[in-house]
């Protein structure tokens, strides 16, 4: 017994090490055999940015209580610290900042390289920045991690079986003007960059669903909950904020096997107008093209 407690925690020590050196890390598929030899077949693998805390975590924890092969993202090596135990667990750590270009591209590279994934939940995001900001390649800092990584990285991460974008009841505020998408000629108004950064979100998540028929790709709404982004006092269920992206990442529920839906708590309901315009769809992909030097479709 001595022996087999010595060996974990000799295999948590290496982990640990890879991720304080700044390395992803992913299991060999004999280890990921080995934990999963009593799985069922429906198992999936999943990829979940922003998965250090919030509902990115407890998705996280979810799929794998369900027996969900998990690839967890951090911002740094210092933040995937926070995962302990739960990194022997995942199917692999990943690690680049989605506020730049740069590190977003390795991110899809290193989630490549641990192999296609069943679904990806596009969980990341910022909330009530107090000024534009400045990524490295110039972007304003809520647009560039709420919208240009998550369209980055559908672009470049290989296709999934499913998409799962996480949107806000925010995105019905934001306008549906690009001029000035990236905020250089307007004063800033955090609430509402928050929400266009969320209606373009939401609007890529259609416009996936409509260009690529074969994929399921969705938006959810997961309520104002009490995360650390979300704050104390927000007075939805922290639980049902995680459940609906869960269940349409990996459930078989017929239910859950659509695309282009716009989703809180399990049930569909009305998103933006704009959102759903495939005009507005096509020039936002295009604007989106132009901003980041990636192609979609």
């Amino acid at each position: 017994m001595d022996s087999k407690i010595d060996r974990r925690r000799g295999r948590r020590d290496v982990l640990r090490g890879l991720i304080g050196a700044g390395l992803a890390i992913s299991f060999s598929s004999s280890s990921r055999a080995d934990r999963t030899s009593t799985k069922d077949s429906h198992m999936s693998r999943i990829f979940i940015t922003g998965s250090t805390d919030g509902l990115g975590l407890a998705a996280a924890r979810d799929l794998m209580t369900q027996g969900h092969e998990v690839v967890l993202h951090a911002r740094s090596s210092q933040r995937a610290a926070v995962f302990g135990d739960l990194t022997s667990r995942s199917a692999g750590v990943v690690i680049g900042d989605l506020s730049s270009a740069a590190e977003t591209r390795s991110i899809a590279e290193q989630v490549n390289r641990i192999g296609r994934m069943d679904a990806v939940i596009h969980n990341a995001g910022i909330f009530q920045v107090p000024s534009r900001g400045k990524t490295p390649e110039g972007h304003a800092t809520v647009l560039a991690v709420n919208t240009l990584a998550p369209f980055m990285l559908t672009a470049l991460i290989e296709r999934p079986h499913r998409l799962v974008y996480m949107s806000s009841g925010m995105h019905r505020g934001g306008g549906s003007s690009l001029r000035d998408i990236d905020w250089v000629e307007r004063r800033w108004d955090s609430s509402l960059a928050y929400s266009e950064s969320k209606l373009y979100l939401t609007t890529l998540a259609f416009a996936v669903a409509r260009h690529w028929p074969e994929i399921l790709s969705n938006a959810v709404d997961p309520g104002w909950v009490p995360t650390k982004m979300g704050g104390a006092g927000a007075p939805d269920d922290l639980t049902l904020g995680h459940t609906t992206q869960v269940w349409l990442a990996a459930s078989k529920d017929p239910e859950a096997q659509v695309s282009g839906g716009y989703w809180y708590h399990r049930k569909q309901s009305k998103p933006a107008a704009d959102a759903l315009d495939s005009g507005f769809q096509d020039r936002l992909v295009a604007r989106l093209t132009e901003l980041t030097g990636v192609r979609l479709f």
